[in-house]
């Protein structure tokens, strides 16, 4: 059997999902090993796991499904269905507006993320763009968040990565964007 994860290689803490379910990662690994889950899909681990604690929500559900298909070998760390996707966020010490306006201006924007012809889809102003990335087959998806009368934060997910190599490089992509967009905003 498949090592389970310690409690270091999990995103979420053992006492986050005890607060929320009742159970450690390991106890819910262990249900779920008893139940055969591993020759389950996706979708039916998460309906077993919505039968073990009903009171439990649904994203706790895909949480704790993930995290076990993970552990379990089955699905790899920003793997989804349709694909690879990654997040990366940074706080900034400057107003949502003038953050929003750093990623909607193209001057503004070329100066931290030399990539050409970036397609918006669609932005709703100072809370989030929809980008179809130059490759022509991944999607950015930016949401921007008031965190104070001068902070605010921006939030990026980057999807439809073919594999786990290129989510990785994505990884580091973003967040050296994002720090030299907080250096420009703040410097």
């Amino acid at each position: 059997m498949p090592q389970v994860k310690s409690r270091s290689e999990s995103r979420i803490s053992d006492a986050a999902v005890v607060r929320a379910t009742g159970w450690t990662w390991d106890h819910w690994f262990r249900l779920l090993d008893a139940r055969c889950a591993t020759a389950l899909t996706h979708r039916e681990i998460v309906e077993l796991v919505a039968e073990m604690t009903p009171r439990t929500s649904g994203w706790w559900q895909q949480m704790i499904t993930v995290q076990y298909e993970q552990a379990r070998g089955l699905r790899a760390p920003h793997e989804r269905p349709d694909g690879f996707e990654i997040s990366a966020s940074k706080t900034v010490r400057v107003p949502v507006d003038r953050l929003y306006r750093a990623w909607s201006r193209r001057q503004t924007r070329d100066a931290w993320l030399p990539e050409p012809a970036l397609d918006v889809r669609k932005a709703k102003k100072e809370r989030s763009m929809r980008i179809a990335w130059p490759d022509g087959r991944t999607n950015v998806d930016v949401h921007f968040y008031a965190t104070g009368d001068e902070k605010s934060r921006v939030s990026v997910q980057h999807g439809r990565l073919d594999d786990a190599e290129e989510a990785e490089a994505c990884k580091r992509y973003w967040r050296e964007r994002l720090a030299s967009l907080k250096e420009r905003l703040e410097g």
